[in-house]
């Protein structure tokens, strides 16, 4: 595949599968758009984040995110009792950001799909914008059910379509997570965020689960009728989430209520849920931020500040955090 564009485009690999099979899942959709070994968003060799990209992350915002993140790490281990074996799982590592800031543990950067992380280990599991790009299902409430919206392509674009109400899997999480949910209102189903917690559950023999993204609990989600699923492209926010697949990236919040519930019920205690801002707080205290802050040069060291800044009252205020462990069998 040259840099210049994928051999086949998500929008001709959807509407073939929907010529051949109708209309799809929008879990189907957002997989081919995001994660298509050659057409999907993700994986054709371009740069979504920063200036030139379409959206910024806390990640972004090196050295200072990493040697927080990695502070808080260092407790968390000595909370375990500082074992040899200590090991650290990035899901969604992406362009290795957070490489250089955790290389002083046994690191494993881990992608959608990839089998390369160990099939048990003690540690933590560490997550930064991850579960909120996962594909999801969409339903909208009719009366005491919910009916899912599944997508076509009709009269030359890609369009919602309804489907048959929820059944399975997709049915027992809108009755434990959306029945709150008013008539009329869209909502996602996040099969596969309960997925990724029974994986890390199943891999983690005991340590902590430390998540961050963008995302609210069932009753805050009962504030986007329309659900929160959107588009970003060069730094704007974007409704029609079915426009150019491939070419735009798609989330829905992360939903931390079936995150935590899901967690506890694989034997995942929550320990915290808070800002971003409060957890990174908490990492630089014993220090004063000393560490984070210091630097050769002034310029560098203003460069820094401006960072702390972002990631305390910018982006700190608008992303939580969730720390869950898994204590050891007694």
């Amino acid at each position: 595949m040259s840099r210049s564009g994928p051999s086949v485009s998500a929008a001709s690999l959807l509407r073939e599968e929907i010529a051949r099979s109708g209309p799809l899942r929008f879990s189907r959709f957002m997989e081919i758009a995001l994660y298509h070994p050659e057409a999907g968003y993700y994986r054709r060799g371009r740069d979504p984040f920063g200036q030139r990209g379409d959206y910024y992350t806390a990640e972004q915002l090196q050295p200072v995110f990493g040697i927080l993140v990695a502070s808080l790490l260092r407790r968390l281990r000595r909370e375990m009792g500082e074992p040899e074996d200590f090991t650290v799982v990035e899901l969604g590592a992406g362009r290795m950001e957070m490489a250089e800031a955790l290389s002083e543990f046994r690191y494993f950067p881990v992608e959608l799909g990839s089998p390369d992380w160990p099939e048990r280990f003690r540690g933590v599991v560490f997550s930064n914008e991850f579960f909120d790009a996962l594909p999801v299902d969409v339903a909208v409430r009719r009366g005491a059910e919910f009916v899912e919206m599944l997508v076509d392509w009709r009269d030359g674009r890609f369009r919602w379509t309804e489907g048959a109400p929820l059944g399975g899997e997709h049915a027992a999480y809108a009755g434990r997570h959306l029945m709150q949910a008013a008539e009329g209102a869209w909502v996602e189903i996040g099969l596969e965020t309960l997925r990724w917690m029974e994986r890390i559950a199943g891999r983690l023999e005991s340590g902590y689960v430390f998540t961050i993204d963008y995302g609210y609990t069932s009753r805050e989600l009962l504030r986007f009728p329309q659900g929160t699923l959107m588009s970003y492209r060069r730094h704007t926010a974007l409704e029609d989430v079915l426009a150019d697949p491939g070419e735009q990236d798609i989330t829905a919040h992360a939903a931390f209520s079936a995150l935590r519930e899901h967690g506890e019920e694989l034997g995942l205690q929550t320990v915290r849920f808070e800002t971003l801002a409060a957890a990174l707080a908490a990492a630089g205290e014993a220090d004063g931020f000393a560490a984070a802050l210091s630097a050769p040069t002034e310029a560098e060291r203003l460069r820094r500040r401006l960072q702390l800044k972002t990631l305390l009252f910018g982006l700190g205020e608008t992303f939580r955090a969730l720390l869950q462990c898994k204590p050891p069998r007694s």
